[in-house]
């Protein structure tokens, strides 16, 4: 926490649970890993993502923005309490960063036909794009300028909205987005903020996980496990598309932390009615996080 004894404020952030179809899993999700010099969360395995830029507030945006009538990022997000500027920012941050850390473009041709990336050529050139926009040359709605695309919000399903805890001088305000990885397209991590990545079945990470070859934190532990119940795609974006979205302020206790739908969750502004069928902690224990809870009757689960 700061000098002042005040929680840092949380900065707005996106990440994007990026998956595909796989003939012999069903499919897979991916993740990659955070660099070992990285000042929050190193080495361990996350989704792409990272914090809002002024660029993803450009109102040359609009030009490039692509959303079916009645489309409203604000309420897609679920969250009143966002601007719709900010809202719509949070859905091109998404993309932004998902590009930059991956190289995986959620876009499409202004004339609404796929992007689709067949020949070395159009590679080159993207991979070219991804580096000026890495290093701050470029912006996205130049890009999209030069190559006639504009980006489809409506291919970004909101998931969750996780919210570092207070005690924590770092701070994200960070909004999950599920998203299918396009045609012909494939993920490479950008070599500096992220190193090495996988794609695998979410139960095959949480193996890893739980036989301590990888590292994972409580908010990526605790989506993996819900993205396990999935047998396919299908199903995994129908369930999303009904799934309630509401802050997730961690409460810090002895060893483990509770989320807002614990019984004995204690911040009022956040806390969501009881759900004993779910885990409600997350727990450290011999040295890793475990989901667990309490039941209704205090016996732990």
């Amino acid at each position: 926490m700061p000098a002042s004894g005040q929680p840092a404020a949380p900065k707005e952030s996106a990440t994007v649970i990026l998956v595909c179809s796989h003939p012999a899993d069903a499919w897979n999700v991916f993740l990659a890993r955070r660099h070992s010099r990285s000042s929050f969360m190193a080495e361990a395995y996350v989704f792409p993502g990272g914090q809002i830029a002024d660029a993803d507030r450009d109102e040359d945006l609009r030009n490039f923005i692509s959303m079916p009538p009645g489309f409203d990022p604000r309420a897609h997000l679920k969250d009143d309490s966002l601007s719709q500027e900010t809202a719509q920012s949070l859905f091109v941050c998404a993309i932004r960063e998902t590009f930059e850390e991956t190289g995986v473009l959620i876009a499409r041709l202004r004339d609404g036909s796929p992007l689709q990336l067949t020949s070395k050529e159009q590679n080159a050139r993207l991979a070219a794009y991804r580096g000026e926009l890495n290093a701050g040359r470029t912006t996205l709605s130049e890009m999209a300028r030069r190559e006639n695309l504009v980006f489809p919000l409506d291919l970004l399903v909101p998931y969750a909205h996780w919210i570092t805890p207070e005690f924590l001088p770092k701070r994200f305000s960070t909004r999950f987005f599920l998203a299918a990885l396009p045609e012909d397209q494939s993920a490479a991590t950008d070599q500096g903020e992220l190193t090495d990545s996988l794609w695998a079945k979410p139960e095959e990470v949480l193996r890893r996980y739980r036989g301590r070859e990888i590292v994972l934190m409580p908010p990526t532990l605790k989506t993996l496990e819900e993205l396990a119940r999935y047998a396919c795609l299908d199903d995994l974006f129908a369930g999303v598309r009904s799934r309630a979205i509401y802050p997730i302020l961690p409460e810090p206790g002895e060893n483990m932390i509770k989320l807002p739908h614990d019984p004995e969750y204690g911040i009022e502004r956040y806390k969501q009615p009881s759900r004993p069928e779910e885990p409600s902690r997350i727990l450290m224990t011999d040295g890793i996080w475990r989901t667990g809870g309490i039941w209704r009757t205090g016996g732990k689960l």
